[in-house]
């Protein structure tokens, strides 16, 4: 792999596309384990300048400017500040709405253009998603609307405003923190972005998502109570930075519960393999059982997620919020660092870059910055009711979450990277996929893009069809081709696209969320492209609730609706290869519509070179 050339599969290009599918995932697979994506340099390049230049650079330039706190490469002097924090929390929201922070560039899908965002969101007529349209008054329909834009670009100015202003006076900062005259954000600032976020939300839950609203409302929330927890009687900056932590920390234990089960052990291995820091294929062949004939994790892949991931994500935290011992806190700030870093490091296909940043450096502003033996131990807060009321309030969709996944969000749910996630695979009908052109976008499908840019068709397709061999290495991705097999016809000759990609070129924006493509966008798509039965099927599976061991799946065909449900065992779809050499994992039926497509049912076939 070289900076401008990327690793790209050793295939005959004249005869790979006319493989049968599952060989197609086989090879594909393979070749992901030693070379993930097989992106040229350049592209993790162009993110490390992005967050380098435009996070950090332009980011603690205005931060800083505007705080009075010294210049941005004077780190000793603002690292410690609260409105250093309060404002970096405002930065990094701003550039997630903007669609310049995670789900950006060629990493998630995006080529030409590289942003999506505001590039949809401020056009009417794009498509929208209402979580609750036929319950929420005056948040029907499909379609942005001028209001759409009005609002979200209402939304933009309030994230930006309290980045430029200087910060207030705060009578509770100087009672802890004598001499800090920096202030901090006023409160009044942060209500805007929370009111016209959910606002932006009910009519398109796709801008609330992109806000990561699960990560940056509850800190909006205790900036803007500062005032009202002095009123209470306590000290509002301490009350404050106790709330504060407790977000944070609320995050790292949600993404930990999330984790277990056996779905985070499937992700470990794909993550580790696209690390370009990594050289050579040996550290990435460690992952998987016994490379190439089995590419299941192998026990390393294992103990790293449920012991580097699992258990440090859910004690680490608890233990930062209950140490008073400066040595045990330095320690579990550098774990959750190095957390981060790691993160960092394999480049995720959803790249939340700044996210993961932002995160290493809370958990230093938070526990190292205001350790709990100096008076910021949750025992210091005005009131237990407070630390109760909070602790209730971050846990309360992860739990719901967890237990019923169709009613909560995978983001909401803290399930970041955990494996466990709503997904889907797009097969159409040879060109039918083109028919999504129909639809108002400022973008064109992914491999149109890479055609744009001079790629060959058959590079741009066979490089698309890596994201396809991606998701079967995931457990939800063997049952997911399992479904295309009974439901699709002539799958060899179908066009298969991984849904979070395809969804990104029609929304603009997917953070691994199978909620923002389920029948509900493809029955909008419908009415804009008009596809006949069979064109356009779409296998597509809920999350695994954390109390069963099976998985809610839909066949949704985009002419007809959902033909079928069902569900399948997580066990079966861990257990199997990704390229299924025993044939499809078996589904139960509950219900399938009458005068749906008729459900073909392959024999098991093994790919050749695969174990049979």
């Amino acid at each position: 792999m070289g900076f401008k050339t990327g690793s790209f599969p050793p295939v005959d290009l004249e005869t790979f596309l006319d493989q049968p599918l599952l060989e197609r995932t086989r090879i594909l697979a393979l070749h992901w384990v030693e070379h993930g994506f097989g992106s040229p340099k350049m592209i993790p390049t162009i993110y490390v300048l992005k967050l380098v230049f435009l996070y950090l650079g332009a980011g603690l330039t205005l931060v800083t400017l505007t705080s009075g706190v010294g210049a941005p490469w004077e780190v000793g002097a603002w690292w410690d500040q609260p409105i250093v924090y309060q404002k970096l929390i405002f930065w990094t929201m701003l550039l997630e709405v903007l669609g310049v922070a995670g789900s950006w560039g060629p990493i998630a899908g995006k080529f030409k253009p590289m942003t999506g965002g505001l590039l949809f969101w401020l056009r009417p007529r794009t498509l929208r998603m209402p979580p609750w349209p036929g319950k929420v008054p005056g948040t029907a329909g499909d379609e942005r609307t001028v209001l759409d834009v009005v609002l979200y670009a209402l939304l933009l100015v309030a994230l930006a405003v309290p980045i430029a202003l200087p910060g207030v006076p705060s009578a509770a900062l100087e009672a802890v923190l004598p001499g800090v005259d920096s202030g901090l954000v006023d409160p009044r600032w942060a209500i805007a972005p929370i009111v016209l976020v959910v606002l932006c939300g009910l009519r398109d839950k796709t801008i609330f998502i992109a806000a990561r609203s699960e990560q940056y409302i509850p800190p909006l929330l205790a900036f803007a109570a500062v005032p009202l927890l002095g009123w209470a009687g306590g000290n509002g900056f301490v009350d404050m930075v106790l709330l504060l932590k407790l977000a944070a920390a609320s995050v790292w234990i949600g993404a930990g519960f999330s984790k277990l089960g056996r779905h985070f052990e499937n992700v470990v291995p794909a993550m580790t393999s696209n690390n370009p820091c990594l050289p050579g294929t040996a550290i990435r062949r460690l992952n998987y059982r016994d490379f190439p004939r089995d590419i299941r994790p192998s026990r390393l892949a294992k103990l790293i997620a449920h012991v580097g991931g699992t258990t440090l994500e859910i004690v680490v935290p608890v233990v930062l919020l209950l140490s008073t011992n400066t040595t045990v806190t330095l320690v579990g700030v550098a774990l959750i660092v190095l957390l981060h870093t790691v993160i960092l490091s394999m480049f995720p296909l959803a790249v939340p870059l700044e996210w993961n940043l932002l995160f290493g450096y809370a958990a230093v502003f938070l526990f190292v910055g205001f350790p709990a033996g100096d008076g910021f131990a949750l025992a210091d807060a005005s009131s237990p009711w407070l630390v109760v009321v909070a602790l209730c309030g971050l846990f309360f969709f992860p739990v719901l979450g967890n237990l019923r996944p169709d009613l909560v969000a995978f983001t909401p749910s803290m399930r970041q990277y955990a494996g466990n996630w709503a997904s889907a695979l797009w097969a159409f009908q040879p060109g039918a996929e083109d028919k999504l052109d129909r639809i108002v976008r400022p973008t064109r499908n992914q491999v149109r893009q890479l055609e744009d840019m001079g790629y060959p068709p058959v590079v741009a397709e066979i490089t698309m069809q890596q994201t396809i061999a991606w998701r079967a290495m995931h457990s939800q991705g063997r049952g997911l081709f399992s479904l295309l097999l009974r439901h699709v016809h002539d799958v060899d000759r179908a066009t298969v696209r991984e849904a979070e990609f395809a969804c990104n070129s029609v929304l603009g924006f997917n953070f691994g969320d199978g909620h923002l493509h389920d029948r509900r966008l493809i029955a909008a798509i419908q009415r804009r492209c008009g596809f006949e039965p069979g064109e356009f099927v779409v296998a597509w599976v809920e999350s695994q609730p954390i109390h069963k061991g099976t998985q809610r799946y839909q066949v949704i065909d985009a002419a007809l609706g959902v033909v079928e449900e069902g569900t399948w065992r997580v066990r079966d779809a861990v257990e199997t290869q990704p390229w299924l050499p025993d044939g499809p994992i078996p589904t139960t039926v509950t219900w399938r519509r009458e005068g749906g497509a008729t459900p073909v049912a392959p024999a098991p076939m093994a790919p050749s070179g695969a174990p049979s």
